[in-house]
């Protein structure tokens, strides 16, 4: 029994932009524009999905794309440091932010850890894995990264090495446990949008 999920990532928003944990903020209009210009570029899908944040469900409805928000693919619950930039909190909590890049069972900042993040996701993917057909989903950053990750069982710490543009699809085929990956196909016209996530 195979699937195909096609995870695409959501238009930038300004939150992107500052290197801010996100705080749900608005679409940037470049993004609203982009996103526009990929409606009806998608492949079908015979189940649709889409994270709860503002940017995942603007992004979804920009695309045309009729779905409900779904919370297990939701994005990392980042706790007291959402909506800070990133300066902000390294300046204030160093240490805490060298342990979040480097320990994934941190979860010092009152969220959700790495390790957290990936079993999360992970679960969710097996889920969605349990039926055939495509998926089409449209989801944080983040949880392209943490489903790469889960989908070909790298170590943890390769999340940090995954940079995934806004408007991109990410492609998984197979089933749980066996996964093959396709990367970072652009959306509709035009190549990298700036603010990747």
């Amino acid at each position: 029994m195979t699937t195909r999920v096609t995870l695409i990532s959501p238009a930038a928003g300004l939150a992107q932009r500052e290197v801010r944990f996100d705080d749900d903020g608005p679409l940037s209009e470049a993004g609203l524009r982009r996103a526009r210009t990929a409606a009806g570029t998608l492949p079908g899908a015979d189940r649709i999905m889409v994270s709860p944040s503002m940017r995942c469900r603007r992004t979804a409805e920009e695309l045309g794309l009729p779905a409900e928000p779904m919370p297990a693919p939701a994005g990392c619950a980042m706790g007291r440091w959402r909506g800070r930039s990133l300066a902000e909190v390294a300046d204030a909590e160093p240490e805490a932010v060298s342990a979040w890049l480097s320990d994934p069972g941190f979860a010092g900042h009152g969220g959700e850890s790495l390790r957290q993040l990936c079993d999360r996701v992970g679960a969710w993917l097996t889920g969605v894995a349990a039926e055939s057909g495509r998926v089409l989903a449209v989801v944080e950053p983040d949880v392209v990264r943490a489903a790469t990750v889960c989908a070909l069982r790298l170590p943890m710490e390769a999340f940090w090495r995954l940079d995934v543009a806004p408007l991109t699809a990410t492609e998984l085929s197979g089933r749980s446990g066996r996964w093959n990956l396709g990367l970072g196909r652009s959306l509709g016209h035009g190549g990298r949008e700036e603010g990747s996530g």
